[in-house]
């Protein structure tokens, strides 16, 4: 058995669990209600801090706009606080359904698809106009398209309406932390790799700014900028499973380097920037005096290329001669909001394995995602990017967790385990599991080889 840290009287950083995507049903009803609460025993009785549920937007304001149907979270909140868990609330604003772990389909609310058939550019779009329905393009972030209503006046009015609905829960502390769903699976970044358009790993993906909005604010930047004919996307970019050496956009001393690259990635990045800084800033209006994070997603494929293209088609500036994240995390202070981040239990040789080709640094990029956080002096959380029962995983997010020989002692705010499931509450995983949450705390446990 390989020697471990010992994590005794190590700061105590608190453990969330996410809840099954299917706790609440389509028509706002809490399913199996006493086996949820049996389960919520069980993970008391491990000395987890809380859990973490979507609200979705496609369930809750589902037939008519600013016609919120809030009744099943009120059932389920009642349950949390009755047992003395917290919770992180999600404001999921994306549809579930199509991606790694979905088990179930909640599409945007009705109405708004209603809108998208007349009026497809609602939706991010890629070059060859395929519409992604995961969420809406922020492209109309600013325009009335939605009943009157602009994109980031429907995320306030439908935050504001949880605030009040639920001011009880934030009153007595149980609600400690809103999470804004800025993109698709709720993270900040393009939905630049939708398996619904048959990308597969480790593709690069496309770049999605092709809806008219996006396209009219492209036009505008390259008017500003003198060079009116720069007003387009990419025409070498590849399609989504393109490798980065096969194409003219993103091999080494590529076109994402030239005059013409720099302009339209700086414009690409800026749209994903103003977009969270626009939301964020409603955000704090509607749940003041309560903590706030964002998420952004672990693109850690092609990390170790020049171009880190994966990281480009979503809208993080982070080729080599970039710090794609700085400027993220500075947007994230001016909100004081807290940066969630993905993949903090995988290993970079675990990726070697797998798929060499790829080029993959996990580790790297956590490493450097980390230091702009800390450096941006905003609270750090984190939750696993892929179902982790296994001790050598748990070693992995704990070495991150609370990084050794770390001059200022900087740890995570919060951790948050994906997530709960019969796999979890088997006996032998759902021991390792409570031996990690005691190690995350800062306990000593019983049977541990440390060093």
């Amino acid at each position: 058995m390989v020697p471990e840290r010992d994590f005794t009287g190590t700061a105590y950083v608190p453990v969330y669990v996410m809840l099954p995507l299917s706790v609440i049903d389509m028509n706002c009803e809490l399913v199996d209600p006493e086996d949820l609460l049996n389960q919520l025993r069980v993970l008391k009785s491990a000395n987890v801090d809380g859990v973490m549920i979507d609200c979705w937007w496609g369930i809750v304001e589902a037939h008519a706009p600013q016609v919120y149907n809030w009744s099943g979270y009120r059932r389920l909140f009642q349950m949390v606080r009755d047992l003395k868990l917290k919770l992180q609330v999600v404001m999921s604003f994306h549809e579930c359904g199509g991606n790694v772990g979905d088990d179930v389909h909640i599409p945007l609310p009705q109405w708004v698809t209603e809108i998208g058939e007349t009026n497809p550019d609602i939706y991010f779009t890629d070059r060859e106009e395929r519409r992604n329905t995961e969420c809406l393009t922020w492209g109309i972030d600013k325009e009335r398209v939605l009943k009157r209503r602009t994109a980031v006046e429907v995320y306030f009015d439908y935050m504001r309406s949880f605030r009040v609905e639920f001011d009880e829960f934030f009153q007595d502390g149980i609600i400690s932390e809103i999470e804004i769903g800025l993109g698709p699976c709720g993270e900040l970044r393009y939905p630049s790799y939708p398996a619904k358009h048959d990308w597969t790993y480790p593709g690069i993906g496309e770049f999605q700014c092709y809806d008219k909005y996006l396209m009219k604010s492209l036009s505008k930047a390259a008017e500003v900028r003198g060079h009116s004919f720069w007003g387009r996307g990419p025409e070498n970019a590849g399609s989504y499973n393109s490798a980065p050496h096969e194409i003219g956009f993103f091999r080494d001393g590529g076109d994402y380097d030239s005059y013409y690259g720099r302009f339209f990635l700086n414009w690409y990045s800026q749209v994903l920037i103003d977009h969270g800084d626009r939301v964020l800033a409603l955000a704090n209006l509607a749940f003041e005096g309560t903590g706030i994070s964002a998420k952004l997603s672990g693109i850690h494929w092609w990390y170790k290329t020049a171009s880190h293209a994966a990281e480009l088609t979503a809208g993080f500036y982070n080729s080599s001669n970039r710090d794609g994240y700085a400027p993220i995390a500075a947007m994230l202070r001016k909100h004081e909001v807290a940066l969630n981040f993905t993949c903090f239990e995988m290993r970079t040789v675990d990726q070697y394995e797998g798929f060499p080709e790829a080029l993959a640094d996990p580790e790297g990029l956590v490493w450097q995602v980390l230091n702009a956080a800390w450096d941006a002096c905003i609270p750090l959380a984190s939750e696993n990017a892929l179902p982790c029962y296994d001790r050598e995983g748990y070693n992995k997010i704990l070495e991150n967790a609370k990084p050794l020989h770390n001059p200022d002692g900087r740890h995570l705010s919060v951790f948050t385990y994906l997530r709960l499931s019969p796999v979890l509450m088997e006996r032998h995983n759902f021991q390792e599991f409570e031996r990690f949450v005691k190690r995350m705390h800062g306990e000593a446990v019983s049977d541990s080889n440390a060093i």
